[in-house]
């Protein structure tokens, strides 16, 4: 099933994503000072760094949350740094955040549907003069967000309302709901604060899944136990700027990370 849900894959000469040069300020101090970077297809990138690295807002930019003040970004292929946040979900990029944000009083099925693109009940003159192909493409919708369900594992919660879920059982949700949209480049936001050590080797056996299978991945996360383990690449911000990048192993064990990030010591 994943493999029929993957967009087109980025031209194999560019990155999928990349970002030249941006910049963005809050009253006049710079949350993001001339940070680029350029993420191929399947890559899983992790970016750490302190509170108030700027990690966040780097997001943000990315995103499409915020407009740079300077710099660009290209999306598989197409700038988009001007463009807001569902045309770049349009273009294949997604997000989960630091705290879920299901549809409580929905059930789970429900939530993760929610995320389909370009459904044809939403357009007034299929419903009217096209219902039998409005009703198979719910069919295929729901189809759909129950394979994403059981990638999961919340299959069984599915008819529940997303209010019983656990935050761990949340952040699967939200990546499901992410999912369903076939991006080519999702952003997590500390996807594993708050969640019990059993769904958080689920969720990172998941998202390894996914990248192999060409999804490309920027992760921020505090437990570098997780970095190491899964990125391929991380890059370290302090002060809005990017101040190293490299191999997990290489990034982990410089003294300059020890001192920005860790306070002397790696634990």
């Amino acid at each position: 099933m994943k493999g029929e849900t993957r967009q087109p894959p980025a031209a194999p000469d560019r990155p999928v994503l990349s970002a030249r040069g941006l910049v963005t300020a809050f009253s006049g101090l710079r949350a993001v000072d001339d940070v680029s970077l350029s993420v191929p297809r399947g890559e899983v990138l992790g970016v750490i760094g302190p509170n108030g690295a700027g990690k966040s807002t780097l997001f943000n930019l990315l995103a499409g949350e915020r407009v740079p003040s300077r710099g660009s970004i290209e999306l598989c292929g197409h700038r988009v740094e001007r463009e807001p946040a569902a045309q770049r979900l349009a273009r294949g990029l997604g997000r989960t955040f630091q705290i879920p944000r299901p549809f409580l009083a929905l059930s789970v099925l429900e939530n993760v549907m929610l995320g389909a693109q370009h459904h044809p009940g939403e357009r007034v003159w299929a419903n009217l003069f096209a219902a039998g192909s409005v009703q198979a493409r719910e069919r295929e919708c729901r189809d759909q967000a129950m394979g994403w369900l059981d990638f999961m594992t919340l299959t069984p919660l599915a008819r529940q309302p997303a209010q019983v879920l656990s935050i761990g059982q949340r952040k699967l949700l939200e990546l499901a709901r992410v999912l369903i949209a076939k991006p080519q480049v999702v952003l997590l936001d500390e996807p594993m604060a708050g969640v019990h050590p059993a769904l958080v080797e689920t969720l990172g056996e998941r998202i390894a899944t996914l990248a192999k299978q060409g999804t490309t991945f920027l992760l921020v996360e505090h437990q570098l136990s997780l970095i190491a383990a899964l990125c391929d690449r991380v890059m370290v911000m302090a002060n809005g700027r990017v101040l190293l990048e490299g191999t997990p192993d290489a990034v982990l064990a410089d003294p300059a990370v020890a001192d920005a990030y860790l306070g002397g010591g790696v634990p």
